[in-house]
């Protein structure tokens, strides 16, 4: 029943029942008055026809007769008074009964109609609704499921509805929309208000109404997806066009513009400015394929330079749209490239060593001649580009390859250098008493390079001279005298172990060949030792005029007693032997053991710093992932404290999972491997992605964080990832170090080629004991209440802008703060890839 036909029955019920309680009322008081009147009179006429009446009695009679006069009329006009009201309650029933009939008949039609209603009323209570929809309709039955537009309409279309609803509620604002549910359909909501009340009217479209809707939401989609594509083509450099089914240019990207020398590509569809020439537009209707695609290379002016474009151009009966690609430089560098590979095949022709090249199908590319003499294979094979498995079976045939038990896995195992990425090195021996030493060398697009150099005679060379050096060797080695011969240039030549024994020098120091006087520099510790070895080496050099034997006995530093000899050689060389006659060779093997014991211990250090880390962030990451689901609603509703306890464990986690990653770059920095993948990096939004990672830490210590980047601060060349990183560090540390409402502030200024970032706390400050220690690994400050850090931060700050080539400042002063200045250099000497030297 509407709101105001319910107010009226309710008023008309309310008045008859006043009416008829007066009614009754004074009826009652009537029918009273009248009986005590008459009874009165009545009393009164016995008594004055017993007595003399007096002129009082006759004025109260009088008086008695008047009212029973009024009694009678009042009676009388209470009866038809009840009789009206008792006219009136009847036809106000029927009016009720009337009404209800209608309000139920309304109901019935709101209920049958295919549509449902939503009223709100001003109390505030829950709203009532009506009608039905069919399930098709993707709506749903239940009153609470409806209500809830995000479980069965799409998440724009519920946003729209609540926005639009909103402003209905507090603007009574009308509103009409098209919605799409989770189910593909599509359905129209009208909202209005009225009578105080705020109503809702969803409708299924059904037919033309829903072809239209459906139209209008893939109108829509394509609308995007156009522009997104004009929006995409329009950043890239290449010309892009787009005509109609006249031919008329219709729309252009700025690079289209540009190479028309148009101001602006708006000017260019409207001057119809063409991009490519009679002669390139005649070659593209000949020859465009029967899909209407056009796709070839052709030069074209562009900017007023003469260029080389892969021009791709598709046509439909709606018109046309192409893009030409600039391939002027590509163009050119496959020139080079086949002149290169021209010149390099003349220069693998005069080489003696056989080459050969397959390609990543596994053909013959090219061969020098060299490869011909090698195999004597028949030339028509050859040029024919046999694969590899091919000429393998062939030389078998011909038996030019090594005997094998099993030819077919032998055969496989070469031909793994296909999938192989390093360069595998093998030897064949031929039957024909030949040795070759076959190199394949993986090409990264795909193919192998072999080289077959013949070592036969090299092989018999070097077992000859092998075997007279294991002789010497062997006869040197068990010499008990030291043993060193000086050539004629004075480099060290030939030695034995008691040598280095005797004289403290290394297998690394004597491999190198050091001169006599980089020997006697490391040998000579006092005056006697400097004489002897001063003879030595005038012996050595060929500084005296007779070259002639000598011998003496060198007493060293350390108390060791040397007998020591010179003897000239014929070729030019001299001969120097010592006989070490104490033990202090032992005590020096002592002491080394030691030195490469302590080495050994750092390096353990270090590796065990790395392998727990590694060890360490698989299950910490397994201990996050299953926090993070604890706290999703969707797995199950937590208690207060369990939901207090999963934060707790994802804080902990993160900032440990923080330590360790930390560790691992520290552990890249020192075995030499760190890179960095440098770029183009936007300075403001770096600062800003820093600050935007710490926002909640800054909200939980109540930090005021103050930015001062100017506008034009422009772009860097660094590693996006380790810059934003040092940023991070710089402002933790920050945060840590300051008091509660305190502040901070952040600014970034360019001098000249380079780029500084200042970050500077006002809190506690850092002692001057500890400030020199700052950037030590796994060294922190107390910073107070708050849990002092692991002492990484600033480590890693030194190591990463070091890294860039940059440098790192810091001032502080306790109770006044600190200040961390880093210097980038603004586009370091190397680009690309960077590796940690």
């Amino acid at each position: 029943m509407p709101a105001g036909n319910l107010g009226d029955a309710q008023m008309r019920a309310s008045w008859r029942g006043r009416i008829l309680t007066s009614a009754k009322s004074i009826g009652a008081g009537a029918c009273v008055f009248a009986g005590s009147s008459v009874s009165a009179a009545a009393a009164g006429f016995m008594d004055t026809a017993a007595k003399e009446i007096s002129p009082d009695e006759m004025m109260l009679l009088g008086m008695a007769g008047g009212l029973c006069l009024f009694a009678v009329t009042a009676a009388v006009a209470l009866i038809k008074y009840r009789r009206n009201a008792i006219s009136l309650t009847r036809r106000m029933e029927r009016e009720t009964r009337d009404l209800k009939f209608q309000v139920d008949r309304l109901e019935s039609m709101l209920n049958t109609d295919e549509q449902r209603v939503i009223v709100w009323t001003g109390n505030g209570a829950h709203p009532q609704v009506w009608g039905i929809l069919s399930e098709q309709s993707g709506v749903p039955r239940i009153p609470d499921q409806l209500l809830a537009f995000g479980n069965w309409l799409t998440t724009k279309c519920a946003a729209d509805l609540e926005r639009h609803l909103d402003a209905l509620f507090r603007s009574g604002e009308a509103f009409s929309l098209t919605l799409k549910t989770r189910t593909g359909t599509f359905v129209e909501a009208f909202g209005r208000t009225t009578g105080g009340a705020v109503v809702l009217r969803l409708r299924d479209l059904t037919g033309e109404r829903q072809m239209q809707a459906e139209l209008a939401a893939r109108n829509a989609r394509i609308s995007g997806e156009l522009h997104m594509l004009h929006a995409l083509l329009n950043a890239m450099p290449a010309p892009a066009w787009q005509r109609d089914a006249e031919g008329n240019l219709i729309w252009a990207n700025a690079a289209y513009a540009a190479a028309v020398d148009a101001s602006d590509a708006a000017t260019a569809v409207r001057d119809g400015m063409a991009f490519l020439d009679a002669e390139a537009a005649d070659a593209m209707r000949r020859q465009r394929t029967d899909d209407g695609v056009f796709s070839a290379r052709m030069p074209l002016v562009a900017g007023g330079e003469r260029r080389v474009f892969e021009v791709t151009d598709v046509s439909a009966n709606v018109g046309a749209c192409g893009i030409a690609v600039d391939i002027s430089e590509l163009d050119q560098v496959r020139k080079e490239l086949d002149r290169a590979e021209d010149f390099h095949g003349r220069t693998l022709d005069q080489l003696a060593t056989a080459v050969a090249i397959y390609g990543a199908d596994r053909r013959l590319e090219f061969y020098n001649a060299a490869f011909r003499q090698l195999w004597d294979l028949d030339p028509a094979f050859l040029e024919g580009s046999p694969d590899d498995g091919s000429v393998l079976d062939a030389l078998r045939a011909a038996r030019k390859l090594p005997e094998q038990a099993d030819y077919r896995g032998w055969r496989n195992k070469m031909l793994e250098s296909y999938q192989s990425v390093d360069a595998t090195e093998t030897w064949w021996h031929l039957p024909d008493g030949r040795t070759l030493r076959v190199i394949s060398n993986p090409h990264p697009q795909g193919g192998v390079t072999y080289i077959y150099e013949n070592v036969t005679e090299q092989l018999d060379l070097e077992s000859r001279y092998n075997a007279l050096t294991r002789v010497q060797g062997e006869t040197l080695d068990n010499l008990s005298e030291a043993v060193a011969v000086f050539g004629s240039d004075g480099r060290l030549n030939l030695w034995n172990p008691a040598f280095g024994r005797i004289w403290g020098l290394g297998e690394d120091q004597l491999s190198t060949m050091p001169h006599v006087n980089q020997v006697v520099d490391a040998c000579v510790l006092r005056e006697d030792e400097k004489q002897a070895w001063d003879q030595l080496a005038a012996s050595v050099t060929g500084l005296v005029d007779n070259r002639m034997q000598a011998g003496d006995r060198m007493e060293r530093h350390d108390g060791t007693v040397l007998d020591y000899a010179i003897v000239p050689l014929p070729d030019g060389g001299t001969l120097v032997t010592f006989v070490d006659v104490t033990d202090s060779v032992n005590i020096e093997r002592a002491l080394i053991d030691k030195n490469d014991a302590l080495e050994q211990a750092d390096q353990l250090k270090n590796a065990f710093i790395q392998h727990v880390s590694y060890e360490l962030r698989s299950p910490l990451t397994n201990i996050i992932g299953f926090a993070q689901l604890l706290s999703d609603p969707k797995f199950g509703d937590l208690s207060e404290k369990q939901d207090e306890y999963a934060e707790y464990i994802l804080s902990s986690s993160s900032a440990l999972l923080a330590i360790i990653n930390d560790i691992l770059d520290l552990a890249t920095l020192d075995a030499g491997i760190m890179e960095l993948d440098l770029s183009e990096v936007d300075v403001a939004a770096t600062v800003e992605a820093a600050v935007e990672g710490l926002k909640d830490r800054l909200a939980e210590a109540r930090i005021n964080l103050r930015t001062h980047v100017p506008d034009d601060i422009g772009v860097m060349i660094a590693d996006e990832k380790r810059l934003r990183q040092v940023l991070f560090n710089l402002i933790s540390n920050a945060v840590r170090y300051s008091e509660p409402d305190g502040a901070i502030d952040v600014s970034c200024t360019r001098d000249n080629e380079e780029v500084v970032f200042v970050v500077k706390d006002h809190g506690c400050g850092i002692p001057a004991e500890v400030l020199t220690q700052v950037f030590n690994r796994f060294v922190g400050h107390d910073a107070g209440s708050r849990r002092q850090g692991a002492g990484l931060g600033l480590s890693i700050v030194k190591s990463f802008v070091e890294l860039h080539g940059g440098t790192v400042d810091i001032v502080s002063a306790e109770g006044k703060g600190t200040t961390v200045t880093c210097t980038f250099p603004s586009e370091p000497q190397t680009a690309g890839r960077v590796a940690a030297e």
